[in-house]
C-alpha cells in the first residue's frame, strides 16, 4: 500500500477532550474519530488494527470449540422482562419502539436471545455441552462515557455463551474459556492479571475479571503481593473488626458551626479521622436509606447495591437530606433522624466507640456515640471500599493497590437465565432439568485500546506485530532521486509478493515528516531507503528498540522474514 493513496489523517496536536494516552494516540494516528460522545468511527488504519484483535479472538474462540453465530443488535423488550433485566439495566439501556408501539432495545448483551435460541432447539443431554459466540455490537448509554473506546456507549464485544447438563460440564467449559482468554491476551501482547469480580447486571455465582494493569485503568485492584490473591475493588472483601469493649464516655452535644466535612472536624475538635462515623443518605431504588462508615473510608456503592439487590444507589439530593434530618447537609447522623429511615452501618462501625457523629441539626455534632447504647444499626454489613494495607482474605497479608482496565470477563451463570426462560433438557433419566450456563466477554475496542496503552512512547504507538495494522514501512527519503525510488519501490513489491502487509510511504515530504508519521503510527519495521541506495544498502530499525543497522535490501527482506516467523 502506498501511503500517498491511503487515508491517514494524523494530527501533530493532542486533541482538547483526550484525558489519556490510547485515546490521545488513537485520535492522533488516525486510527478513529469521534462521532458523537461515546461514538467512535474506525478509520482504515485503526480498523486493520481492530480487525487484527477481532481474528486473534476469533481463532482462539474456535480452537476452544466455541462456534460462531451473529444476533440482531435490536432485541424485544419481552424477553428482557421474562428475566427481570428491562428494569434492571435501568437508564443505561437504548430502549426505542417501532411503528406498531411494541418495545425493543439495543443489545447491551446477548444472554436472554441466546438462551432461547438454545432453548427452542436443544432437547437432549446429548445434544450438550455447547458454546455459542458472536462478534457483535453492544449499546449502553453510559452516564459518563471517556477516555475514547474504553468507556463508549457503542462498542463491540465478543460474547460467549456455554450450556452444560451439570456444574462439573460448566467448569470445564469455564476452564476452556479462561485458557482461550489467557491465549488472546498473550498473543496481544498485554501484561494482565486475573482478579475476583461481582457480577453485576449478569448475575450468576462466580465472576473473575481479565485485566490489563495500567495508572488511568478505570478500576481500582487490590491484590497480594505474597500469595498471588487479586480482586476488583467492588468485590474484594473488608475485614470485620471485633466489637468495642472500652468504657463508654458521656454523649456531648457540640457547636461545629459550619463545619461539614470530616477535614474541618479534625481540625476543629482535634480528633483524628478514625473517631468519626459519617453518615450518607443514598437514594436506593427510590428508598431513602442511611450508610453509615468511618470518617476516613469510602462506600463501595455496588456492594451497597448488592445489598439491597438494587437497580441503582445514588446520593440523595439536598431536599431529600434536609428533609429526612431536619438539618443542613453535613450534618447528619443515625441519631434523632427527623424520619425514620433504615440505617445501615459498615462492618467496622461495630467496632468504633466513643465516635463522633451529625446530630440532626445543622451547625452541631454528639460526641461519644457507641453501637447499641445510642443507636441499633437496621444492618451491619460490609459496605466499603478495600485500602491498601487490609488484609487479604487468602492469606492475611497486607494488600497493595494498583489500578487495571478490563479487557474481558468470565462468569458462572447457573441456572439463573435457563430457569427464567425455560431453556432445559431432559437429562439419561428422562427428568428435564436447567442447563447450567457459562458467560465470557472480551471488549474488541477495549482491548485495542489498552495494547496502546501498555505499547507507547513519546514518538507515539509500538504495536506488537501481531496486531499492527502493517508490519513494515519503507521511507525513501528523496521522492525526486530515481535510485532511491526504484529500490523502494522493489522493496514493497517484494515483501508483498511474500505476504507481507507493507506500507511504501511515497509522499512529497520531508525525511524528518515522514520518520514522524512512522513513528506515530506504530509500525514494527522501518527500512529506510536513502543516500547509500547507490551503493546497495538501506537502514532497518524496530520500532520497538530503535537501533539502526545497515543491510543490503536483500538482507533486509530476509531480516523482515525471519522478524515475522515466515522463515
Amino acid at each position: 500500500m502506498r501511503v500517498s493513496s491511503l487515508f491517514m489523517p494524523t494530527q501533530r496536536e493532542v486533541p482538547a477532550d483526550a484525558e489519556i494516552i490510547s485515546h490521545q494516540l488513537m485520535l492522533r494516528a488516525g486510527l478513529m474519530r469521534k462521532v458523537a460522545s461515546g461514538f467512535y468511527s474506525f478509520l482504515p488504519m485503526g480498523y486493520r488494527a481492530f480487525r487484527k484483535v477481532e481474528n486473534i479472538v476469533r481463532e482462539e474462540m474456535d480452537r476452544a470449540g466455541a462456534q460462531e453465530l451473529i444476533m440482531p443488535a435490536v432485541l424485544p423488550a419481552e424477553v428482557y422482562m421474562a428475566s427481570g433485566r428491562w428494569e434492571k439495566f435501568g437508564p443505561d439501556m437504548f430502549r426505542l419502539q417501532d411503528r406498531s408501539g411494541r418495545s425493543f432495545c439495543l443489545g447491551p448483551t446477548h444472554e436472554e436471545p441466546f438462551t432461547e435460541t438454545v432453548r427452542d432447539n436443544v432437547r437432549s443431554y446429548r445434544q450438550l455441552p455447547v458454546t455459542l459466540y458472536q462478534i457483535q455490537h453492544k449499546y449502553r448509554d453510559e452516564k459518563r462515557p471517556r477516555f475514547g473506546v474504553m468507556r463508549a456507549r457503542e462498542f463491540v464485544m465478543k460474547d460467549a455463551y456455554s450450556f452444560d447438563a451439570d456444574e462439573k460440564g460448566l467448569d470445564q467449559s469455564y476452564q476452556a474459556m479462561y485458557q482461550a482468554y489467557c491465549r488472546i491476551f498473550d498473543r496481544c501482547g498485554l501484561d494482565y492479571i486475573l482478579v475476583h469480580a461481582d457480577s453485576g447486571a449478569m448475575g450468576g455465582s462466580g465472576s473473575q475479571e481479565f485485566m490489563v494493569k495500567s495508572d488511568v485503568g478505570e478500576d481500582a485492584i487490590a491484590y497480594c503481593p505474597a500469595c498471588g490473591y487479586a480482586a476488583n475493588e467492588e468485590k474484594a472483601p473488608c475485614p470485620a473488626v471485633r466489637g468495642f469493649d472500652g468504657e463508654a464516655g458521656t454523649v456531648e452535644k457540640v457547636h461545629t458551626p459550619n463545619f461539614r466535612t470530616i477535614e474541618e472536624l479534625m481540625a476543629f475538635l482535634g480528633l483524628p479521622p478514625t473517631a468519626f462515623a459519617k453518615t450518607l443518605l443514598y437514594d436506593i431504588d427510590g428508598k431513602i436509606v442511611a450508610v453509615m462508615l468511618r470518617g476516613d473510608r469510602e462506600v463501595n456503592e455496588i456492594k451497597l447495591k448488592n445489598l439491597f439487590d438494587a437497580n441503582e444507589a445514588v446520593l440523595a439530593g439536598s431536599a431529600d437530606v434536609e428533609r429526612v434530618t431536619g438539618a443542613a447537609v453535613g450534618f447528619a447522623g443515625p441519631v434523632g433522624l427527623a424520619e425514620p429511615i433504615p440505617v445501615v452501618a459498615d462492618s467496622e462501625i461495630a467496632g468504633m466507640g466513643n465516635f463522633v457523629i451529625g446530630a440532626n441539626e445543622t451547625d452541631y455534632h454528639f460526641l461519644n456515640i457507641n453501637v447499641g447504647r445510642d443507636f441499633t444499626p437496621t444492618r451491619i454489613a460490609d459496605i466499603r471500599c478495600a485500602v491498601e494495607g487490609d488484609p487479604c482474605p487468602s492469606c492475611g497479608k497486607p494488600l497493595s493497590m494498583c489500578r487495571g482496565i478490563e479487557v474481558g470477563h468470565i462468569f458462572k451463570l447457573g441456572t439463573k437465565y435457563s430457569e427464567a426462560l425455560g431453556c432445559n433438557f431432559l437429562n439419561s433419566d428422562g427428568e428435564e432439568k436447567p442447563m447450567i450456563m457459562g458467560c465470557y466477554g472480551i471488549g474488541v475496542g477495549r482491548t485495542l485500546a489498552a495494547i496502546v496503552e501498555q505499547h507507547y512512547d513519546k514518538d507515539g504507538i509500538i504495536w506488537p506485530m501481531a496486531v499492527a495494522p502493517y508490519s513494515v514501512i519503507i521511507v525513501p527519503t528523496n521522492s525526486t532521486d530515481e535510485t532511491i525510488n526504484a529500490t523502494a519501490s522493489e522493496l514493497h513489491d517484494r515483501l508483498t509478493e511474500a505476504g507481507i502487509e507493507v506500507l511504501l510511504d511515497d509522499r512529497d515530504e520531508r525525511p524528518g515528516v515522514k520518520f514522524k508519521d512512522a513513528d506515530l503510527i506504530g509500525i514494527p519495521i522501518r527500512i529506510t531507503v536513502g543516500r547509500k541506495a547507490p551503493e546497495g544498502i538501506v537502514e532497518y530499525k524496530l520500532r520497538s528498540d530503535g537501533n539502526v543497522v545497515e543491510k543490503t535490501p536483500e538482507e533486509a527482506v530476509a531480516e523482515v522474514l525471519r522478524e515475522i516467523g515466515r522463515i
